[in-house]
């Protein structure tokens, strides 16, 4: 036969029994009764938080937003722009000016000039001058004249010190001392350490040890008593104890514990399926109650009636507002020019000045002709002859 047939399936569970499969169904039917109210509730609560989220917080973070950037930053911005850093740079170079270019001057033209040509100056000369060659004479005094009366001196000093210090005790401890100190040790040896040494090598060494052996007897005796009684303790609690909870734990805990986990997953999913089944049942009723009516309406009322109010009412308006709006930029225009020639006209009545010429075509003539059909009203006109018989006249 084929391996695959042979294989388990995927849910496939080792070790379960026909006890647990008859009461896994019950426990999953009782717990999707249990879940399936708090996964509706968490759903229902998880759609109005992102429509909430969505219509409600967006907005309204995006207004806050707003009104801490127009009420807040700007005004922060020009503040420390306009105000504070002027002022900064202000208060910066007023303690500038005030704290630290007085005290470098005072440092670099009074106190460091007054301490190098006041003191270390003079310091350097006396030195150098007076002290040096002083010295150097008090140096050759002492070699050359004190050094010798010294070194005399000293062997005087010392040759009777060690007459009357050093030989009178070098006797005293060569002569007197050193042999009492033998004697003494001599008696102490024989009246205290050879006694001792043969008391601790034949009496304590053999009674000491055989103390250590009665103890050490005892002590292994005790132990070998404890680790008896710890032995039927461990056995004792580990028959009446620990093997029925690892039993109960093993058989009855932790297949009751994974079957419960396992029907609380699986109903945390069913319930899922349920609720959004349920959300689902409810969009779509809301859609045909509310949703239908309201898209028909729109599409078959609003969009005609709002296409009938833009092309008769809203277009009709607006252009008729825009050519109002073009004559009466017109008309204020024509007044404001008027108003200014009246202006200009009776301030020339009032002061006098020579009249401003009107702007007219150059190199023409003032009045009509045959060749041009400009007009100036205060021009007289000129006789309007041909210009052939004019030429005609001319060779006459």
């Amino acid at each position: 036969m084929d391996n695959a047939e042979h294989q388990a399936p995927a849910r496939y569970e080792s070790g379960d029994g026909c006890l647990t499969t008859l009461v896994r169904i019950p426990v999953r039917i009782v717990v999707l009764v249990l879940v399936l109210p708090v996964r509706m509730v968490w759903d229902a609560l998880a759609a109005c938080a992102r429509a909430a989220e969505r219509v409600l917080l967006r907005p309204l973070g995006r207004a806050l937003s707003w009104l801490f950037h127009v009420l807040v930053a700007v005004p922060a911005g020009w503040l420390w722009e306009w105000v504070l850093t002027p002022l900064g740079h202000g208060l910066r170079w007023l303690a500038w000016a005030v704290l630290v270019w007085p005290w470098t001057a005072l440092w670099r033209y009074v106190v460091v000039p007054g301490v190098r040509y006041g003191i270390v100056v003079p310091l350097g000369w006396l030195y150098a001058e007076v002290l040096t060659p002083l010295g150097h004479g008090l140096r050759w005094v002492c070699l050359a004249l004190l050094a010798p009366a010294g070194r005399g001196l000293l062997a005087g000093i010392g040759w009777l010190l060690r007459a009357v210090l050093v030989l009178p005790a070098v006797g005293v401890w060569r002569y007197v001392l050193v042999p009492l100190g033998l004697a003494a040790v001599w008696v102490v040896r024989c009246l205290v350490l050879v006694p001792a040494r043969w008391t601790y090598r034949e009496l304590l060494t053999p009674l000491g040890h055989g103390t250590a052996w009665l103890l050490d007897l005892l002590a292994r005796g005790v132990a070998a008593g404890f680790r008896g009684l710890w032995a039927g303790l461990c056995l004792l609690v580990s028959v009446l104890l620990v093997t029925p909870l690892g039993w109960l734990y093993q058989r009855v805990l932790a297949p009751v514990g994974r079957e419960v986990a396992a029907a609380f997953g699986f109903a945390w999913r069913a319930a899922g399926f349920v609720s959004r089944a349920v959300g689902r049942g409810l969009a779509r009723l809301a859609w045909w109650l509310v949703g239908a009516p309201v898209t028909w309406a729109y599409r078959t009322v609003c969009t005609p009636v709002g296409h009938f109010v833009r092309d008769a009412v809203w277009a009709p308006a607006r252009r008729a507002a825009a050519a109002a709006g073009r004559t009466a930029r017109d008309a204020m225009r024509t007044a404001r020019d008027t108003v200014r020639q009246a202006r200009r006209d009776a301030w020339r009545a009032l002061v006098g000045g020579p009249r401003a010429t009107e702007p007219r075509e150059l190199n023409r003539r003032v009045a009509r002709t045959l060749g041009s059909t400009t007009t100036v009203p205060s021009a007289a006109p000129e006789p309007e002859i041909s210009l052939h018989g004019g030429k005609a006249a001319q060779r006459g």
